[in-house]
């Protein structure tokens, strides 16, 4: 395989379903060795069988992105095996198990493990990954946001707050970050419908969101990996702090 990402290594999080599995595969048919890191363990080997079934170059590893000494333990690896880092997607991120409701019924609990995941999580994989990432000299961070957040989406109180903090997250690593030649951007989705069930979504709820968007159809996973490699390939070499929003003109049209 070859393309803008040729020769280049690039860690997916949560790359074992949906949005992150169609990530790994369109990086790796974009030339680049995928790192997935994933919780679960099969499903990440299932993707890097995938990956390299198709011609491409995969690993994967199993870390749970909560977990410090996981993290930690797998980066070191890496960057120990390839030298370098010149892409992570900050993918993992707990949504598609959330029961809708009301924010005073959210259990403490639940709004921890959200948070740790989707805000924590990204923090924490770029942490571990800097030395990887300096050490390409032209890295970039490509951290994966919602427009749940601009919707202000009800009855995801929890979700959509860990979303906001991906978007700050990404202005503030930007700045502190550029000065090494590092980017760092969000790619922000509207609805993206892949094999993973959502329960919590009518029929009714998709259709109205469909009808509000400029471009009136379902998104399916592909529409959001070319902006992520776009994101990731030099040519957007002079981008970064920026929240691409692609989500059909739902939020800006």
């Amino acid at each position: 395989m070859s393309g803008p990402l040729q020769d280049r290594v690039v860690v997916v999080t949560g790359a074992g379903q949906g949005i992150g599995r169609a990530h790994a595969l369109a990086i790796a048919a974009a030339g680049a060795t995928v790192l997935i890191a994933e919780r679960d363990a099969s499903r990440g080997e299932a993707v890097a069988e995938e990956v390299e079934a198709a011609g491409g170059r995969a690993e994967a590893r199993r870390v749970d992105v909560t977990s410090h000494d996981e993290i930690a333990a797998v980066a070191s690896s890496w960057i120990e095996a390839y030298g370098r880092i010149d892409g992570l997607v900050n993918n993992a991120a707990l949504f598609s198990t959330i029961t809708m409701r009301p924010f005073w019924e959210i259990p403490v609990t639940e709004w921890d493990d959200v948070l740790a995941v989707n805000v924590r999580g990204p923090w924490a994989v770029t942490a571990a990954l800097l030395p990887g990432l300096r050490a390409s000299g032209s890295a970039s961070v490509v951290n994966i946001g919602s427009d749940a957040v601009w919707l202000g989406r009800p009855g995801y109180l929890h979700y959509v707050v860990s979303k906001a903090g991906v978007a700050g997250m990404t202005h503030s690593m930007a700045h502190e970050l550029g000065g090494e030649g590092i980017r760092v951007n969000t790619v922000s989705p509207g609805p993206v419908y892949t094999e993973i069930e959502r329960g919590t979504v009518t029929a009714e709820q998709k259709a109205a969101m469909r009808s509000a968007q400029a471009l009136p159809r379902d998104a399916g996973p592909e529409d959001i990996t070319g902006p992520v490699v776009f994101l990731l390939s030099d040519a957007a070499g002079f981008v970064t702090g920026q929240t691409l929003h692609v989500d059909g003109g739902l939020i800006h049209r």
